[in-house]
């Protein structure tokens, strides 16, 4: 099970058995070199502990600890402080941890084993319980290796991913293994399972904020945030693509370090002026924070020679966002640890159900207006950034319900995928919804506001199970550690004061925080329209993919596991060959969960 993660700590291994527990660990070394070996024990050996990330505050953690008593082994290992704040505090440890973590912790005067993963969800955990016994690992094919383990397909599972391009947790794609969930431990007991959430985001939006002083406490707490984690004994540097938010960390990074910060941007062969963009902007940056600038220029066919090592990091299908991968192997040639902006989207809306959020909701309730005519030019301010055709074909949809238009946004509807998916695929799903799912998300919110809401659910939801899973998986393959301030606990509890206003306001999208920080920035850079850190994928598609999405979806290929109607793909493909730019989306989804089952079930 720990060879199969090698990659996520190539420098060490360790392992402890005492008849009750098995713990095993591949240890990527970036705090206390040395000293720091895991497994790590208390000071009787009682309590040992095996996590992945690292604890940000545990200079502090451990002075504290030091001065009421504990004695500590290793010189200056993040880790340690864990097992003796669980000393202190049982349970009710990890409120006390600043970091990004996957800890199995075991209790052996207790015969309790712990599982914790972090508030964010920024380092994954699964786990299955089988036979009595449970299995966990930080990747589905260390599960995999367990011979206790039966590998088969979750059919619920791919049923959710045609929709969300990514499986969404607890789920995953193999049947009996699932996934802990942000903020969320599990204590097994006398071979019975717990579940408590022990953190999770809530909204309480203070409305009439002093702006300035709003913009003055997202620098400070981003400030710090960057501060403790360029906590490193080995090189970091950070991802630098030119936009908004990993510039303004490369520019605080600035502030603390003693050398030029070494930055990373991924640009492509091809004559992509939305592309060339990035780089353009990433060296103004570099330059005007002296960087030790480095750039990858990828070519269009590197995606289809290591698309099957993209896919076995994941384990899992998944069509969302996968350049980290290929920027992460530069960075792996400098540094093992970088920092980027991930989260700053999800904090302060950029995406375009968050650019929807606020004109749908205005929209529904001025329809009146809108059926006589009777819009004023402060009504139609209130639509930015979206025209009013789109509105109009969104309301026509959902009637401004939030369940309604939240879901029309998605890959496939239920509907769709009644088409999509094979007769025998449907009967193993029968009372499968998609739907009932995004119900569930937005049934318990706290915020209020239309965009803040839309925020709270995908921070649950899409940042953990899409987003970060990309960073960690994607830059782990190349044994890099990525680090975002921007996911700091302290400033993403601050952001869900903020009211929605602030954030997009007028059509710009993360204003409070633009404005914030625009005084570290290039001029320019923060006017910058919004690309996202995304591969030009569906640009290649049309023409230097196009024989290969053929070879993929051929129907040879689709027979082998007859989980999907060949004709409605035939026929998707053909419109997609013809021109519609409109399915590329949907072409790609269903090829990488082609790909997945080849490498998993049954390659060809």
């Amino acid at each position: 099970m720990a060879g199969a993660i090698v990659h996520r700590g190539p420098d060490d291994d360790g392992f402890y058995s005492d008849g009750f527990v098995n713990l095993g660990m591949r240890r990527l070394s970036i705090i206390d070199v040395e000293s720091g070996k895991q497994p790590i024990h208390n000071e009787d050996n009682s309590i040992h502990t095996v996590f992945n990330g690292e604890i940000y505050n545990y200079p502090e953690l451990r002075a504290k600890l030091e001065q009421e008593g504990h004695r500590f082994y290793t010189d200056h290992s993040d880790t340690e402080v864990i097992v003796h704040l669980y000393e202190k505090l049982g349970l009710d440890f990890p409120g006390r941890l600043n970091g990004m973590f996957a800890i199995a912790l075991w209790d052996s005067a207790k015969k309790r084993l712990v599982l914790i993963r972090d508030r964010m969800g920024v380092k994954p955990l699964f786990y299955a319980v089988i036979a009595g016994k449970l299995l966990f690992a930080s990747e589905i094919k260390a599960i995999l290796e367990h011979p206790a383990y039966s590998r088969e397909m979750d059919h619920e599972a791919i049923y959710h991913y045609f929709t969300f391009k990514n499986i969404p947790a607890p789920l995953t794609a193999f049947k009996g293994i699932k996934a802990l969930l942000p903020g969320q431990m599990l204590i097994w007991e006398r071979g019975e399972a717990t579940l408590k959430s022990w953190w999770t985001i809530r909204f309480d939006e203070q409305e009439g904020r002093n702006e300035q002083e709003v913009q003055g406490r997202i620098v400070e707490l981003l400030d710090d945030a960057t501060r403790i984690r360029m906590r490193s004994d080995v090189p970091f540097g950070a991802y630098l693509s030119g936009g908004v938010d990993s510039s303004s960390v490369v520019a605080l990074m600035s502030r603390y370090s003693d050398q030029p910060v070494k930055t990373f941007c991924l640009g492509y062969e091809d004559e992509l002026d939305n592309k060339a963009a990035d780089l353009h902007h990433a060296r103004r940056v570099a330059e005007q924070y002296g960087t030790d600038h480095h750039e990858y220029i990828m070519a269009s066919s590197e995606l289809l020679e290591d698309i099957t090592k993209v896919i076995r990091s994941f384990d899992q299908p998944f069509s969302g966002t996968i350049s980290t991968y290929f920027l992460s192997k530069l960075i792996s040639q400098h540094v093992k640890v970088a920092l980027s902006g991930d989260g700053a989207d999800e904090l302060f809306g950029s995406y375009l159900t968050h650019r929807t959020a606020q004109p749908i909701w205005h929209y529904a309730r001025l329809i009146d207006k809108v059926c006589t005519g009777g819009l004023s030019e402060e009504d139609q301010k209130l639509f930015a950034p979206c025209d009013l055709k789109f509105l109009e074909g969104l309301y026509e949809k959902s009637q401004g319900d939030e369940l309604k238009w939240r879901s029309s946004l998605y890959l496939f509807s239920d509907d769709e995928k009644q088409s999509l998916l094979s007769d025998s695929f449907k009967v193993q799903c029968a009372s499968c919804s998609s739907a009932t799912i995004v119900a569930g998300y937005l049934s318990n919110l706290t915020a209020h506001n239309p965009l803040n809401r839309i925020l709270e659910m995908e921070w649950k939801t899409q940042l953990p199970d899409q987003v970060l899973a990309f960073v960690d998986f994607l830059s782990m393959a190349h044994s890099v550690e990525v680090r975002s301030p921007f996911l700091d606990y302290r400033l993403v509890e601050y952001a869900a004061t903020i009211p929605g206003e602030l954030k997009i306001r007028q059509g710009v999208v993360k204003d409070v925080l633009k404005q914030a920080v625009k005084s570290l920035l290039p001029p320019g850079i923060v006017d910058r329209p919004k690309e996202g850190f995304v591969l030009p994928i569906f640009d290649w598609m049309q023409e230097k993919y196009r024989g290969y999405c053929a070879d993929v979806l051929s129907p040879e290929r689709l027979k082998a596991h007859g989980c999907l109607n060949i004709q409605v793909v035939q026929d998707l493909l053909v419109h997609h060959t013809a021109g519609d730019k409109s399915l590329n989306g949907r072409i790609w989804n269903i090829m990488m969960f082609q790909l997945w089952w080849e490498e998993y079930f049954g390659v060809i």
